[in-house]
């Protein structure tokens, strides 16, 4: 078992985490016709919608309660519900996610009983429109556990409870937030390839992935998961949920309707996806088609091929718990060492997996100290200071990738993401390779012999 060491520092260099409201605004942004509303400041809103929209390069339906300071002093229940309305008057969304800030938090408002009051008062206006809470203190936590609270209450707030009748081809999959929209647009056709119909909660692979209506302008989000499927989610079979931070949902529906679930830690690598692709065979009762088999095939091969270029590496991560589980056990399984691992929180089960001596709670500052002297950094784009400085090559993943297009289509996970990522590392490494000189290839070059051992010298005389 690794080391988990916890932060000391009474301030954060180049911070390496994002909020628990981001987290959950872009969870809520994964659903068909929704809206996030952050209830807080109008500041801490427009931080994480720039975030936003510098990564996925699109325009993003977050909304605020805007608080300002008499509300702090005594209380944001009318912002709330003025909020509300608007939405509802204006856009009429099917699911309004209510995202808690630190100004709230910190305050102690009872935002739950609050939003009661306000669907009982006002239940004929908002009729039609979903309103989900997650609280979610800007001061606690990061991205990966606001994700993770936001799925678990739309489960809890819109999923029919009890027992229902099975739908024998249906399954619910529970994506991880560190998975993009292509990886998720891949699982989907995965899944499918099997006959099976997957739900997906939440599905970025349709509301963020590009695409525009042709003939409106949608202030929702379009595309996504539905409200509906969300309700219906007791009809599926099995429920696979994707990285730790997704297993407290998959627990809340098994306890709200029985259905189980398989959780998996990583859908990266050869070992994990063959799981993976065994549990859909198990579940169709079919054979593994054809196109799969051959992508295994391409694996084995880029293996094969890439493992010269990753034996001996050294790499220095920074990540969420669970994506720096996923990079971690990729580049160890390749042959290359972790010389350094820094996270943004300590709580998470899975940092005990992690293949590593030890694992920092920090920034990126502490990823600059501790990765001098390695082959690669992997991190988001807020460390790309550190690399110049370093002179160290930099492999851009997670949240936020602002410098460079087309982060959110590429492939990270199964077997064709996993031959992507072998190539992409690989690349990195040809492309920042030194020419060898003579003095390295050759040890003894310039070393200082004793006076016993030199070579005589003759005179002509």
């Amino acid at each position: 078992m690794n080391r988990i060491l916890p932060q000391t520092k009474s301030a954060a260099v180049n911070p390496l985490k994002s909020s628990q409201p981001l987290g959950a605004a872009l969870a809520f942004l994964g659903v068909n016709d929704a809206i996030p509303l952050f209830h807080g400041s109008q500041g801490c809103t427009s931080f994480a919608l720039v975030l936003l929209v510098r990564h996925f390069k699109e325009a993003i339906p977050l909304q605020t309660t805007a608080m300002d300071e008499v509300a702090t002093i005594l209380g944001g229940l009318d912002h709330v519900e003025e909020a509300i309305l608007n939405l509802k008057t204006r856009t009429n969304p099917e699911l309004i996610g209510v995202c808690t800030t630190a100004l709230v938090e910190t305050r102690g408002e009872d935002i739950a009983r609050d939003l009661s009051n306000i669907k009982m008062m006002r239940a004929k206006e908002i009729a039609g429109t979903e309103i989900v809470l997650a609280n979610t203190p800007d001061f606690d936590g990061a991205i990966e556990e606001g994700w993770a609270k936001a799925v678990t209450a739309m489960i809890q707030r819109i999923t029919v409870r009890g027992e229902q009748a099975r739908q024998p081809k249906k399954i619910a999959i529970l994506p991880g937030w560190n998975l993009t929209v292509a990886d998720i647009e891949h699982l989907r056709e995965t899944v499918e390839s099997f006959g099976l119909k997957p739900v997906i909660l939440p599905d970025l692979s349709g509301s963020l992935d590009g695409t525009v209506p042709d003939d409106r302008w949608v202030p929702t989000t379009y595309g996504g998961t539905n409200v509906k499927d969300i309700q219906e989610l007791g009809t599926v079979v099995k429920c696979i949920a994707i990285g730790e931070h997704m297993h407290r949902p998959a627990e809340v529906l098994q306890k709200l309707t029985g259905v189980p679930y398989a959780l998996f830690q990583s859908l990266t690598g050869l070992t994990n996806t063959d799981r993976f692709i065994s549990l859909l065979a198990w579940t169709s009762g079919g054979p593994v088609p054809a196109k799969i088999r051959r992508r295994r095939a391409q694996l084995q091969d880029a293996l094969l091929d890439g493992h010269f270029h990753f034996g001996g590496k050294k790499i220095a991560i920074a990540a969420e718990p669970d994506q720096l589980y996923q990079l971690a056990t990729f580049f160890t399984g390749m042959g290359a060492k972790i010389v350094a691992a820094v996270t943004t929180t300590g709580t998470s089960k899975i940092l005990e997996q992690v293949p590593v001596e030890q694992v920092q709670v920090g920034d990126l500052g502490d990823l600059e100290g501790l990765g001098a002297g390695a082959d690669l950094l992997v991190t988001h784009s807020h460390g790309r200071q550190a690399a110049e400085r370093l002179g160290i090559p930099l492999m851009r993943v997670g949240f936020p990738i602002f410098d460079r297009l087309g982060s959110q289509h590429k492939l990270t996970i199964l077997y064709q993401g996993t031959r992507d990522l072998i190539f992409d590392v690989a690349n990195i490494f040809q492309a920042n390779q030194h020419a060898p000189t003579p003095q390295p290839l050759d040890p003894l070059r310039n070393r200082e012999m004793p006076d016993d051992s030199r070579p005589p010298t003759f005179s002509r005389h």
